[in-house]
């Protein structure tokens, strides 16, 4: 989970709903397995965000293209960051996808640090718990989890572009 949280596209979908299959085998512990992948949430969102905080906006721009970040998104999550704060870390703590990218441009946004931490903490663990639930109901079904939540994926990715797409427009609109 550490890894999933700092830029590395690992899905956190398959880790900790195997971890519910595993507690559901009587092999881990659901608490001790919710606390574990949201303080390794926690850790690796701090090095995402401390990479934009030190290396700042040019560092992302030169290298995020290297974890699908463009300077475009960095100038829309940074103006989303200063439009709503708290809110941006906590709901993209839900998103599949978009929750493993959102530390960088918060640190590069210079986002509050305790603020920072505590939403992502209580967004991972929101997170960590629906899918070590989710783990433990399937059992051995679980890895058919990865197959639906590509699905969910896709549908979250689009409901991004989409949302993209109508601030662009709008902005345009606006300025003209």
């Amino acid at each position: 989970m550490v890894a999933e949280s700092a830029l590395v596209p690992i899905p956190s979908e398959v880790i900790m709903s195997f971890s519910g299959y595993l507690v559901s085998a009587g092999k881990f512990n659901a608490i001790l397995v919710i606390a574990a992948g949201s303080l390794g949430n926690l850790v690796g969102s701090l090095i995402a965000y401390f990479v934009g905080v030190y290396l700042g906006r040019g560092f992302v721009i030169r290298y995020g293209k290297y974890v699908l970040l463009k300077k475009s998104h960095l100038e829309l999550a940074e103006s989303y960051f200063k439009k709503y704060g708290d809110r941006s870390t906590f709901i993209s703590r839900l998103l599949p996808a978009i929750r493993t990218y959102v530390s960088l441009p918060a640190g590069a946004a210079k986002m509050n640090l305790k603020r920072f931490s505590a939403f992502t903490l209580i967004g991972s663990t929101i997170w960590n718990t629906a899918l070590t639930f989710i783990g433990l109901k399937l059992g051995e079904e679980w890895d058919s989890i990865r197959k639906y939540s590509s699905y969910f994926d896709i549908v979250v990715i689009a409901a991004a572009i989409i949302a993209i797409i109508v601030y662009f427009k709008k902005r345009k609109v606006s300025g003209s």
